[in-house]
Parts: structure tokens; C-alpha cells; sequence
């Protein structure tokens, strides 16, 4: 075939697509009950631009190289962070939101105090991921070590520790596959709990997992969290590594804690209970410094505080020294939220929830984090769900209301269409809703980074004081 009936050839076949594109039915065409689509001429002429993951990563480069130089005016670099994309939005655009909670967590080396940052969360953090980078930078940054605040017995595996319980042990909370729901809300601060009725024992060990940070593999610090019921309750605790034991007892009702101190850091404790009561968590920590808590809640949509007895939720925390309470919700209930209406009714129950938290730990800040990007098949094709950006628009907005602060992964992956990239790369997962392994450390990476720019920030804002005075 000569050249120029092959060209002919080419710019018919191009002649009767673009035709077909043009009059093809939006909706698509049934045949034998399988429905036929076709891309609109518009879409062929005007496809969507693919997010440049790596050029939109580095932009955190060049944020990173503005605040190390420090020769410009702390309001220039405030104004930097302001357009990042992996920037806060505080309450009143207070930009030392977070100044108190960094001078508590330096003062730690001359208080010896253990503050908790507790991180919750739907399936994204589930076993640890992401809380895992945050817990590493700030024990780096600030001290402290250890797992933080764990169950009694664990049902979903975590890469950082294991928690495995045995005996007369009933799983109580609002949520999940749990045996008892109550109506009294009586729950602890991770939203469950594990009533004793006999005895139980629980085995904490330190995770080997290679992405587990090296501080959370040690702890010399135990602390269970009980609400005792009628008769009193005997706890023996022993380090496995070294054979140390202890015994404590409490017979009056109501929240109370035990405690164990060791000499030097283990890697394997047990817990041996007797008696009646309702076992909140244990607190495995290491030191004077930050403790963080990865609390994941599968399903969840936050809207769950409100269900916990508020008098028990405050004596709890009033025990544990919480400085940050995080929130990570959203996710599961994007699909579901169809209208303006429905988004509303959903922020104005996330509203309610950290006015609660407020009234239960008032010396905490709060943070909210926002859903992700998420993708899900329209018309045969993968698109960011129609009204996610309005739902993180309005999270934002409400939780600023409520006195809160608010990071967004939704702006931190790139925005809308963001998914589709970040599978694309092995970051994020077939589903186009979840994380890899890889993408959530490199998510759990950025949030830490904007903690640590926020903390740049303090610091600079503390040595300019210094010079003036």
C-alpha cells in the first residue's frame, strides 16, 4: 500500500472514532447485558492532567531549604508554611497553636513527665502505620520511648508490639465485632475495654519489624488503666527479661492506675489480674518525654466520644497526661455523602465530638486530619469522588469552630485525581481508597515534617525574644 493511502487509511480510522466519540451515548450502550462507553470528544481533546508526584513531593525540598537558612523575617517564613502543601489550618489563624505543647515536650528532660500525643483513627492506621513515623520524630526530637498506650489483649496485629491476652477477658465498646455494647457508655479513652470477670494475664513484647523505630522497641515504664467494679482487684506484673515481680491491689471502685518503674529497659512484660473490673489499656513507655498512642478504630467515623460514660473518659485521661489528642476520620463515611445536607449533619457530629473531647481533657490540644483522596469507578472510569473536596473543606471549617486544628491528606497527596498517581507509583493500594506500607510512611513522614516546620517555627519565634530582651 502506497504511503498516502495508508495516511488516508490513518485519518479515516481518526474520523470515525472522533464521530463515534461525538455521538456515543453518555450513558453507554447495553449489549446483551453488558454496557458498552465510550470517551466523549471533550474528554479525548482535554484529558486529565497526571499529578507529577516526584516535582509535587519536592516542593517540601525547597520549604525545607527556606527554614534551614534563617536570614529572612519569621512573617516570611510564616507565609512560606502558609502556602505548603502540607501546611495546618488553626483556629483563628493562631500560628502558636502548638507553642504550649512544644515547651511542655522540651521541659520534659527537667520534669521527668511522660506527655501523650493520642493518635485515633479509622483502617488507616491500622498496626501502627503512620502513627509509627510520628512517635519516631517526636521521641527523636523530644525523648521518650515505647509503644504508648495499648489494649489489654489485641485484636488487630500492630508491626510495633504484641499485646496477647488470655483468661476471662469480654471485649466491651460501641464499635467493631465486640461481645457487649453498653448503655452506659462505660468505655475507656480507646473507645473499648476488657472486662475482667476471674483473672487474665496479658504478654506485651516490642515488635521486630524493621520499620519499627529502635526507641519503641524498649520500655521501663508499665501503667494499667482500670475502672474497678465491686470487690477488689490484684495485679502482679513481671519483666520477663529479668524475672522481676511485683504485686499491687485496689479494692475501691471507680478509675484508678498502677504503676511499675524498672531500673533499665525490658522488651517483654506480663500482667497477671484477679478480681472485677473493666481494664482500659496498659501505657508502655520509656522515660521522661513523648509517648504516642496509635488507637485505630476499623469502620469508624468518628462520631463515637459521645458514647463514652464522660465522668469515667475524664478521670481517665486525667490520669495519663495527654497533651495532643489526633483525629483521623472521614474516610468511611465519604461515599455515603452525597449532598451538602449530608455533610453538614456529618461535621456537625464531628463538631460534637471534640466539644466532648474539650470537656474531657481540656488541657489537650486537638487535631483533626481530613480523609484522603479516594477514587472509585464512574462511568468506567476512575475518578476522586464527586463531593470529597467540599467534605474536606467543611471538616476544615468546623473543626476550626471548635477550637481544633486541622492537617489535610487530601492537599498533602496532591488534591483530587492524587490517588491515581500514588498507585500508579506503589504508594497507594488497588482499592484507590487505602495506603501501602510504603505510601502511609511517606504520609506519616509529611505529617511529621509539618510538625517539625510548626516546631522551626516556635523555635525561631523564641530566639527572636531572646535578642530583643
Amino acid at each position: 500500500m502506497k504511503s498516502y493511502r495508508t495516511l488516508l487509511f490513518i485519518m479515516a480510522v481518526v474520523a470515525l472514532l472522533a464521530a463515534l466519540c461525538a455521538t456515543f451515548p453518555q450513558g453507554g450502550v447495553e449489549v446483551a447485558g453488558t454496557k458498552m462507553r465510550f470517551p466523549s470528544l471533550e474528554k479525548v481533546l482535554n484529558p486529565q492532567k497526571q499529578l507529577d508526584l516526584e516535582a509535587f513531593l519536592a516542593r517540601q525540598d525547597s520549604l525545607d531549604a527556606v527554614l534551614d537558612m534563617k536570614t529572612d523575617s519569621l512573617s516570611a517564613y510564616r507565609q512560606q508554611l502558609d502556602s505548603s502543601d502540607t501546611r495546618f489550618w488553626f483556629p483563628n489563624d493562631d500560628d502558636r497553636f502548638f507553642d504550649a505543647l512544644f515547651a511542655e515536650m522540651e521541659n520534659t528532660r527537667h520534669t521527668g513527665r511522660t506527655i501523650r500525643i493520642m493518635h485515633y483513627g479509622d483502617s488507616q492506621i491500622e498496626m501502627d502505620r503512620m502513627t509509627n513515623r510520628l512517635r519516631a520524630y517526636m521521641q527523636l526530637t523530644f525523648g521518650g520511648g515505647g509503644p504508648g498506650f495499648v489494649p489489654f489483649a489485641t485484636l488487630i496485629p500492630s508491626l510495633t508490639v504484641s499485646t496477647y491476652g488470655t483468661g476471662d477477658l469480654v471485649r466491651q465498646s460501641p464499635f467493631g465485632d465486640s461481645t457487649v455494647v453498653r448503655a452506659a457508655g462505660n468505655y475507656g479513652p480507646m473507645v473499648q475495654d476488657y472486662h475482667v470477670a476471674g483473672g487474665a494475664t496479658s504478654t506485651i513484647t516490642a515488635g521486630t519489624h524493621r520499620s519499627c523505630d529502635s526507641r519503641v522497641r524498649r520500655f521501663s515504664r508499665c501503667k494499667i488503666l482500670f475502672c474497678n467494679r465491686p470487690g477488689p482487684l490484684e495485679v502482679t506484673f513481671t519483666d520477663r527479661n529479668s524475672g522481676y515481680s511485683d504485686h499491687q491491689y485496689q479494692a475501691e471502685e471507680g478509675v484508678h492506675s498502677m504503676e511499675w518503674r524498672l531500673d533499665s529497659a525490658t522488651t517483654s512484660v506480663r500482667l497477671s489480674v484477679s478480681g472485677h473490673a473493666d481494664i482500659y489499656g496498659l501505657m508502655i513507655d520509656d522515660g521522661a518525654g513523648v509517648a504516642v498512642d496509635n488507637i485505630p478504630m476499623r469502620g469508624c467515623s468518628g462520631h463515637q466520644f459521645t458514647q463514652i460514660n464522660r465522668q469515667q473518659l475524664a478521670a481517665a485521661y486525667s490520669m495519663m497526661d495527654v497533651g495532643l489528642i489526633i483525629l483521623q476520620f472521614g474516610g468511611n463515611s465519604v461515599p455515603y455523602l452525597k449532598s451538602q445536607k449530608s455533610i453538614d449533619a456529618y461535621c456537625k457530629n464531628m463538631g460534637q465530638q471534640i466539644e466532648r473531647l474539650h470537656q474531657c481533657c481540656p488541657g489537650a490540644k486537638i487535631l483533626f486530619i481530613g480523609p484522603s483522596d479516594m477514587c472509585s469507578s464512574i462511568d468506567g472510569e476512575i475518578h476522586t469522588y464527586p463531593m470529597l473536596p467540599q467534605v474536606v473543606s467543611t471538616l476544615c471549617d468546623t473543626v476550626r469552630a471548635h477550637g481544633a486544628a486541622y492537617w489535610s491528606i487530601f492537599h498533602a497527596m496532591g488534591g483530587s485525581g492524587s490517588m491515581t498517581a500514588w498507585v500508579q507509583r506503589g504508594l497507594g493500594g488497588a482499592d484507590y481508597v487505602h495506603f501501602t506500607q510504603k505510601g502511609v510512611d511517606l504520609m506519616g513522614n509529611r505529617l511529621a515534617k509539618a510538625f517539625d516546620n510548626m516546631y522551626k517555627i516556635y523555635q525561631l519565634r523564641k530566639e527572636i525574644s531572646h535578642e530583643q530582651n
